[in-house]
């Protein structure tokens, strides 16, 4: 094997371990961060349903349904 070809394998070999080890890092992070869109989510369904504005939202889906449907 020649020095140029010795030195593209390994300059591959430790970018490939800089990624993988990013990867593993980012593993509870993502965790963290779909929790965080759940709880939005559920903010937002509690706020719909607890106020006038789902009741509105509903109306208008019904009403544009029954526009669509005849």
């Amino acid at each position: 094997m020649n020095d140029a070809m010795l030195k593209a394998l390994t300059k591959g070999r430790v970018r490939l371990g800089d990624w993988t080890s990013r990867r593993s890092r980012d593993r509870g992070q993502t965790a963290v961060e779909y929790l965080g869109i759940i709880v939005v989510v559920v903010a937002i369904v509690i706020a719909i349903t607890g106020t006038d504005i789902g009741s509105t939202i509903m109306t208008a889906i019904k009403n544009k349904i029954a526009e669509l449907t005849g």
